[in-house]
């Protein structure tokens, strides 16, 4: 099947991504308050210096916080600023950076080059990125510069503190910055159930594009520079790329609401209960192959190309990959148990007439 959303005639039943999800309650109540009289512009209101000290605080590190509209920017724009036209940035062969962003990291770099190291369920291992840099070190080859790491993964898979550990201190001894594309890092966090700042450390993290729009917010992304010298000019770079707000707190004020009482990691445990019900369920179907470890809120089957047709015609929504008729089915915030049940009754529907 080709890599394109499946077609249907009527909305609902959406399961394609979990960027499908309306903003959450607590995001848009943040969103509202910020609508009240005036703020001064640019990200000098008094909203945006709050959201990046919440931040300092949850990571527990002293950090320069910066916010743009969306992922693309976030990690083209922070990869950018690790390294120089020269340089090339490994990352895994399913990563974002390679797969999703327009050519972005190259462009905003002024041509850095990617480097694809071989993943195993989205996962980076040291060997893969070490080969990567050894490869070569003439003056021909593109200086590796950059470990780009994604948690959660593309595939729905976590890496744990000590897979992150063995990353990030091969990365130091190589001689990269790490990035880290966290798109869905909430989901991460709450899967591992340790402090956010615990997995940005175990990686050494020198930049996190922490994501907002998946996990409630209506529009955002945070990027976190924890180390200080890369950050140095990055508000000139959001300002060249379009990525500076006029009305700032608007972008930022939701921010507020979904990192007081810890409201982002209980709908990163949502999203990922949510997954975990629906894979339990698709584990008891005959017929259906569970592609990848179910980790945060993602799940990954193979189905008959029937299959598809049949939940297509009943209206699901999601995202179907080239090769084996594999499926991806994400889980938001907003995915509610009943929507689970009825999904896994019409899979189990549509495999009946495979």
């Amino acid at each position: 099947m080709s890599n394109q959303v499946q077609q249907v005639a009527v909305p609902g039943n959406q399961f394609a991504s979990d960027n499908t999800a309306g903003a959450c309650p607590e995001a848009l109540a943040a969103f509202l308050n910020a609508n009240d009289g005036y703020q001064l512009s640019y990200g000098n209101d008094s909203y945006t210096p709050a959201v990046a000290d919440r931040l300092r605080e949850i990571f527990d590190a002293d950090c320069d916080v910066y916010f743009v509209f969306n992922g693309t920017a976030a990690n083209s724009l922070a990869v950018s600023t690790c390294c120089q036209p020269y340089h090339s940035v490994i990352c895994a062969d399913v990563a974002h950076l390679e797969t999703d962003e327009c050519g972005g990291p190259e462009f905003f770099s002024g041509g850095a080059k990617l480097l694809l190291a071989t993943s195993v369920h989205g996962k980076l291992e040291v060997p893969s990125v070490e080969e990567l840099v050894t490869r070569r070190t003439d003056i021909h080859y593109p200086k590796p510069h950059v470990l780009s790491i994604t948690q959660s993964t593309e595939l729905g898979t976590v890496y744990s503190l000590d897979e992150l550990a063995e990353l990030g201190t091969a990365a130091k001894r190589l001689g990269l910055k790490v990035h880290m594309d966290g798109a869905r890092f909430a989901n991460a966090v709450a899967a591992l159930n340790v402090p956010p700042g615990d997995i940005v450390r175990a990686a050494q993290v020198d930049v996190l594009c922490l994501g907002g729009a998946k996990i409630g917010l209506p529009i955002g992304e945070a990027v976190i520079f924890f180390n200080r010298r890369l950050a140095a000019d990055f508000a000139y770079r959001c300002k060249q790329a379009g990525q500076l707000a006029s009305k700032m707190r608007f972008l930022t004020a939701p921010w507020l609401g979904i990192l007081a009482d810890d409201v982002w990691l209980k709908h990163g445990r949502h999203g990922n209960a949510m997954a975990a019900r629906l894979s339990a369920g698709l584990e008891r179907l005959p017929g259906v192959e569970v592609l990848h470890p179910i980790d945060a809120n993602a799940v990954f089957v193979a189905l008959p190309e029937s299959a598809h047709r049949h939940l297509a015609e009943r209206g699901w929504r999601y995202y179907t990959f080239i090769g084996r008729g594999s499926a991806r089915f994400m889980c938001s915030w907003a995915t509610a148990p009943g929507e689970v049940d009825a999904l896994l009754h019409d899979i189990a529907a549509a495999l009946q007439t495979a």
